[in-house]
């Protein structure tokens, strides 16, 4: 094959759309609007975040970010979805899982990992509660009873550690506090859905305040198995229900502040519905139905998790000393029929379907046993002059078991036919100082320097052979111990008491990891087909501006920005031999720009709008990966073998785009409320989402290639007594937009889809 024509210059393509959208958006934010007549015009609140492990406003934040909170996240989890719900609803975020609910894959700016192994590392970090969440499985804590959301975007390594070169996404619980107040919440919708939660905090004594808080979610299988006699009648169904609650001790100079937390899903795998995808494009078939399909392979996802954790700050005067334990631990197991259908062609016409299906495929993951301990202190300064300063230890110990399964789906009761074991010793540790000083009363620099130990003892072994796989062996041993600097240098110049320029460079890393998936490995590969990456080092250029406008009615963030990746880590997923193999490519760049736009229009009427570009580029003339062995068109160049001219199987992929990196992504919402009566209101509020295309694997085709989505929402209520009780109904993904989301390359053109659209009505009482 001969690959496709190359794009217009990149770089100049960013320079100019940048330069546009900035132009754009002065123009726009400089014309007057009138605020209504009487009352004084609405202003926004001063919006503070933790981006720097203390409370500051966000416009003095010389770091790119995002957040979400209040209503707009309640309106985003309406429809009872998991934590995908953020993907595409701040600048430059993707989220997607060939599991479903329970493995979400994180990406920023392009950079992420599309890795499905239990044991994979991601270059997007997750915090819940100032407690890194190391594990994929841990990452999808359902969204409830928050704070806000923060989305740090790039390198955040001096603060936060290794596996944050793409950035960061914080998640803060609301606290307990002194004042008692809390929530109900009762949502009812389209195919049994049911989203019910509820939280309450109040003080216990004069020091001592706790806060509960619970959600239930249930959804009834809306997708029929037409295959008489299959192990499952229906798909998509779950209940899922997980709880928190905290403790707070506020005394004169120590307070501490203690969590417990717990996740509870009971559903279906990831549904994969074979030859879904219409050769030659990435449109489904013809007379396909989302509500119907025809496999014989169990499907179920089970996955409890629980921990808890300290939060410790003694007041010492012009030092404030912090400590933060952690204690996280899962059990999973996830089994699914990957072929995405029934039979196999050896059996005989009639026998196989939908489509042409060579071999029946039925896989599990379970994640047996594991844990995860934290622990940081960290001192900063409270001098309240002109230089602050922070500085702190980490240590971290995750210990994990990871069992792969095969199973015959052909055969009755599908046995299992092939048992793989993967453990895992992660330790890690580092030291870390950051610092602020203003230069001037409008000038301020900031720096910081971790470095960071981390050392992996990793084994696995073929327990029960596949058949035509890896024999029974091991186990094959890999330890691998590095250390990395990882630091960060802005300015922040305030142009006026409404606007901030600033600019900042900086170092991220992650550390190596190591694949062990060998059920399919060659029965003469290396080690018996355990693959490591080596470690990943990012340096990102930013630079932007971040502006009060309209006398605060309206806040605006824009920034342009450049990265380069040495050694990125890739995966090569499934291909004609459906094995998993780690890679580092020698390097990978993007480049792009990010804007936030909040503002009211008028007083009743308030905006936001996001948007980003991201140009990604995999940098490595060498580097070939196997393509596809499910008939797709890759249009990748096409390695010969030197000697006889005959395909390889493997492409290059030199030029082609990070995999799950759309280059576009928009995001906007509006709200309307109007008063009725005395304290009641009638609202609208709608939020809509794009994203431009995606490949869906390292190498391009054009079936793996997912089409670009747009999916809204729309909120239209009634709320009363001062916003104490609302009463709404809801749609999400309201144009019922279908998408392929996701594939699998191995068998056949297997999809995956995004969520159908959702409506109901919901209830709140706020006390």
């Amino acid at each position: 094959m001969t690959k496709a024509p190359p794009r217009p210059s990149r770089a100049l393509r960013v320079s100019a759309l940048a330069a546009a959208l900035a132009a754009l958006s002065t123009t726009a934010l400089a014309q007057e609007v009138a605020p209504a007549a009487g009352d004084p015009a609405v202003t926004l609140d001063r919006l503070e975040v933790t981006a720097q492990r203390r409370v500051e406003n966000i416009q003095d934040v010389p770091v790119s970010i995002s957040t979400l909170s209040g209503e707009k996240l309640d309106v985003f989890a309406s429809g009872g979805g998991d934590v995908r719900f953020l993907s595409g609803r701040v600048p430059s975020l993707n989220i997607e899982s060939s599991y479903g609910r329970a493995f979400p894959r994180f990406y920023v700016r392009g950079l992420g990992n599309t890795d499905f192994d239990l044991n994979a590392s991601q270059p997007v970090s997750l915090l819940y509660d100032e407690v890194v969440q190391e594990s994929p499985l841990l990452k999808g804590f359902p969204v409830f009873d928050l704070e806000r959301i923060e989305v740090l975007r790039g390198p955040q390594g001096t603060l936060f550690g290794r596996n944050t070169p793409a950035g960061v996404v914080k998640f803060e619980s609301a606290k307990p506090s002194q004042d008692a107040n809390g929530y109900a919440r009762v949502a009812a919708g389209s195919d049994g859905m049911w989203n019910v939660e509820s939280a309450y905090g109040a003080p216990l004594t004069d020091r001592w305040s706790a806060r509960v808080s619970a959600l239930y979610q249930r959804r009834e299988d809306s997708v029929d198995n037409t295959l008489a006699g299959a192990p499952n009648d229906g798909f998509e169904g779950y209940d899922e229900s997980a709880a928190r609650v905290q403790f707070l001790y506020e005394g004169e100079a120590f307070e501490g502040l203690f969590n417990l937390h717990k996740r509870h899903l009971n559903g279906t795998a990831r549904l994969f519905r074979a030859n879904i995808i219409q050769p030659g494009s990435n449109d489904p078939v013809p007379g396909f139905d989302r509500d119907r399909v025809s496999v014989d392979g169990v499907n179920f996802s089970e996955l409890d998790t629980w921990g808890g954790s300290a939060r410790l700050r003694w007041d010492l005067g012009e030092h404030n000393l912090h400590s933060i334990t952690g204690y996280e631990t899962a059990e999973s197991l996830n089994r699914g029929d990957i072929d995405g259908g029934f039979g196999a062609a050896f059996l005989g016409e009639g026998n196989y379907g939908p489509g042409f299906i060579p071999f029946a495929s039925e896989s599990a993951d379970g994640l047996p046993d594991h844990r995860q301990v934290t622990q940081e202190f960290r001192i900063e300064s409270d001098y309240g002059g002109a230089f602050e300063w922070q500085a702190g230890v980490f240590w971290f110990d995750e210990d994990i078991s990871i069992d792969s399964f095969n199973y015959d789906s052909l055969a009755p009761g599908n046995p299992q036919t092939g048992l793989a074991v993967q453990t895992q010793r992660n330790k890690a540790w580092a030291v870390f100082a950051s610092g602020d000083y203003d230069l001037t009363e409008r000038f301020t620099l900031r720096g910081g320097l971790r470095y960071t130990k981390d050392k992996k003892d990793f084994s696995a072994s073929v327990v029960q052979a596949v058949p035509f796989g890896a024999p029974v062996g091991g186990p094959y041993r890999v330890e691998t111990d590095a250390s990395d600097v990882s630091w960060d240098l802005s300015g922040v110049f305030a142009l006026n008491d409404d606007v901030n320029l600033y600019a900042r460079v900086a170092k991220g890393f992650r550390a190596p990891s190591i694949q062990g998936r060998l059920a399919f490995a060659s029965p003469d590969a290396p080690n018996g087909g355990v693959s490591t990456a080596d470690s990943e080092e990012v340096v990102s250029f930013e630079a932007g501006i971040k502006a009060d406008l309209w006398d605060r009615r309206a806040r605006i963030g824009f920034n342009v920005f450049r990265y380069d990746v040495d050694d990125q880590q890739i995966i090569a997923v499934g291909g004609g031999s459906n094995i998993a193999t780690l890679l580092n490519a020698d390097k990978s760049r993007g480049q792009g720009f990010e804007l936030d736009l909040e503002a009211y229009v008028t007083d009743s009427l308030l905006v936001t709008l996001g948007s980003s570009y991201n140009d990604t580029q995999i940098k490595d003339r060498n580097l070939a990966v196997p393509g596809c062995g499910g008939g797709c068109t890759v249009t990748d160049p096409a390695v010969l073998d030197p000697e006889t001219g005959d395909p390889t199987g493997l492409y290059l992929i030199d030029g082609n785009p990070l995999p799950q990196a759309p280059e576009w992504v928009h995001n906007l919402t509006a709200r309307w409320g109007v008063p009725v009566g005395d304290g009641g209101e009638f609202f609208v509020f709608t939020d809509w989402a794009y994203r431009s295309e995606v490949n869906f694997f390292l190498y391009e085709s054009v079936e793996f290639r997912g089409k670009s989505s747009l999916e809204g929402g729309l909120r239209v209520g009634y709320n009363w007594n001062g916003g104490d009780y609302e009463v709404a109904a809801f749609g999400r993904n309201i144009t019922d937009t279908t998408r392929i989301v996701g594939g699998i390359d191995f068998n056949n053109l297997t999809g995956f889809l995004n969520e159908p659209r959702t409506v109901g009505v919901e209830f709140t009482a706020r006390f």
